[in-house]
């Protein structure tokens, strides 16, 4: 439930789908407020895309039940297809057509009422209009995601599906979309998104991990470390490559991961992890400092534990 207990704009239980005999999306639960920015974390073929897809109608599950924007998702989807805005990982408009004639076909599409205004707005609204005579296919990575995102905003949609949406786009590019998701966001629009950048994630109100079909937790962002229990320890020295061999392995390290100038030494036995690295502690040259797990050492560890359900040899969960 939302914090302010309205019903969720999202609530599904059990949904499971299956390609052949692989089991893509395996008894998926979730409930997602309005307005809220959920985040779906994973490695590259785990499900997330075929999630969110069944969420919002676009996919028809195998099995399980639920709502999305009050339409039910089996009996409903086309209501619901009516509501979604979907922004595809791969740029999907017509690169010979200029970003304004882009807009207004996709309005037509739509069925968008006063075309020419509702258009003239979407292209000032994202920075687009002095570009409008601009052939999609001459833009860079992050004009076309304004423009891709501008397009799926055109019929004023309730929910917004994102796949990888910043994929191959600029630092700056990036802030500035999520500057836009976040503006949207606080009008009451419900944003899932797919994403692999740990920036991006901090900035989802929700998170929910999936592995190869199943979901292993999910929850408020920052209270996804505590949720897991994750101890944490930063060093910092030379011959970090040579520090890490000797960590490996040792009873209570359950995890060693290179960050920039420093390694992060993990477990879940926070009393155990001590006790593994209390003798590393007595070579000064290294500095050694506890700290709170972060999101990325949080998808290491989970991701560690999870079997790829296509992998040769594994049957389908």
């Amino acid at each position: 439930m939302s914090g302010n207990g309205t019903t969720p704009v999202i609530e599904v239980n059990g949904l499971v789908k299956k390609f052949g005999d692989k089991t893509v999306v395996d008894h998926f639960d979730i409930s997602v407020p309005k307005g809220a920015i959920y985040g779906f974390l994973g490695p590259n073929g785990s499900g997330k895309t075929t999630t969110i897809r069944m969420l919002c109608g676009l996919l028809t599950p195998d099995a399980g039940s639920g709502t999305c924007l009050g339409y039910d998702i089996l009996r409903q989807s086309d209501n619901i297809k009516e509501h979604v805005g979907y922004m595809t990982q791969k740029f999907s408009l017509y690169e010979d057509l200029t970003i304004r004639e882009n807009l207004d076909f996709m309005a037509r599409m739509y069925r968008v009422k006063d075309r020419k205004r509702k258009v003239d707005a979407a292209l000032e609204d994202l920075g687009l209009a002095n570009r409008s005579h601009q052939q999609a296919g001459e833009l860079s990575g992050g004009w076309k995601q304004r423009l891709a995102l501008a397009a799926c905003l055109l019929h004023q949609p309730d929910l917004l599906l994102l796949d990888e949406p910043t994929a191959g786009v600029d630092p700056k590019a990036r802030r500035d979309f999520w500057d836009e998701i976040r503006r949207l966001s606080d009008d009451g629009v419900t944003v899932l998104v797919s994403t692999h950048y740990m920036d991006e994630a901090i900035q989802c109100d929700n998170i929910a991990y999936i592995a190869y079909g199943k979901k292993l937790i999910d929850g408020p962002a920052r209270k996804i470390p505590e949720m897991v229990g994750l101890a944490t320890w930063r060093v910092e020295g030379p011959d970090l490559a040579e520090l890490a061999t000797q960590l490996h392995g040792k009873d209570g390290i359950e995890q060693v991961a290179r960050f920039g100038s420093a390694l992060h030494v993990s477990g879940m036995d926070a009393q155990k992890l001590e006790a593994a690295i209390k003798p590393f502690l007595k070579d000064k040259r290294y500095t050694w400092k506890q700290q709170p797990a972060g999101l990325e050492e949080v998808f290491i560890h989970l991701m560690s534990g999870s079997t790829d359900n296509f992998a040769a040899g594994q049957e389908a969960a």
